[in-house]
């Protein structure tokens, strides 16, 4: 059973300003829960129906986790989302660091992303891709969101995101910066042997004007229909597989 205690620090931390004092987060659903007690994130404890603790019990201990038994219904309330497939969790977060980029290493950056959603598709589908690094604007979704979390399914695990001042970074990237553009060349011509930094921009603006005139390469990805535009996560995922066929 969930105490009343847990269940109120549980709701607090639906709230971002409670996470930014906190320095925690929650993690829904028994998959991302299982990914969460894989990875090296400090786990602060688990609640999960009995038969995910009778699944999961050897990597509860190995963890060294606080946990409780508690019913689905249970999940549902404390937490934020109207299903629970067995577990939620309460973990800390990690330090905002700079990271230690690799020689040629494919980066992306975040120009604003604003929808939890989208940037939870696009972390899970830099993961697909073997992206590490993710470089994001102050202003882009807050990682630690429920559903950016949960969008994610998992890959938050593996994906390092680094909140910074997107125009100061860019300033003292040494390597080529491509940009995702309406007007640019086309993706399929492009070299990305020599690794890079890509930039997406905001759903409904797309990049900056600050973030424009630091990008070295514009990229567009051909438009064959009629459609305005492509959505932010999708234009990403486009992008990064032609990245990869060019590789090969």
């Amino acid at each position: 059973m969930i105490s009343k205690a847990k269940v109120k620090h549980l709701k607090a931390l639906q709230v971002k300003k409670y996470r930014k004092e906190q320095q925690c987060f929650v993690v829904e659903g028994a998959k991302s829960v299982v990914e969460l007690l894989a990875s090296d994130f400090d786990v602060l404890w688990v609640a999960g129906t009995a038969s995910f603790i009778s699944m999961h019990e050897r990597l509860l201990q190995n963890k060294n986790v606080e946990w409780v038994v508690a019913t689905e219904s249970e999940l549902i309330a404390a937490g934020s989302f109207q299903t629970n497939d067995g577990a939620l969790a309460v973990t800390r977060m990690k330090n905002n660091a700079a990271p230690a980029l690799k020689q040629h290493e494919l980066i992306l950056a975040l120009d604003d992303i604003r929808d939890p959603g989208n940037l939870g598709t696009i972390i899970r589908t830099a993961d697909w891709y073997g992206i590490k690094h993710i470089i994001a604007s102050a202003e882009t979704a807050d990682l630690y969101n429920a559903k950016v979390i949960t969008a994610t399914m998992g890959s938050f695990c593996r994906v390092e995101v680094f909140y910074t001042n997107l125009v100061e970074f860019l300033t003292t990237y040494t390597g080529t910066i491509y940009g995702a553009f309406m007007d640019g060349v086309d993706v399929h011509t492009v070299n990305f042997s020599e690794g890079g930094l890509l930039v997406i921009g905001n759903e409904a603006n797309g990049i900056s004007t600050a973030v424009k005139k630091l990008i070295t390469q514009k990229i567009t990805i051909p438009r064959i229909g009629e459609a305005e535009s492509l959505n932010a996560a999708i234009a990403t995922g486009i992008i990064l597989d032609v990245i990869t066929l060019s590789k090969k």
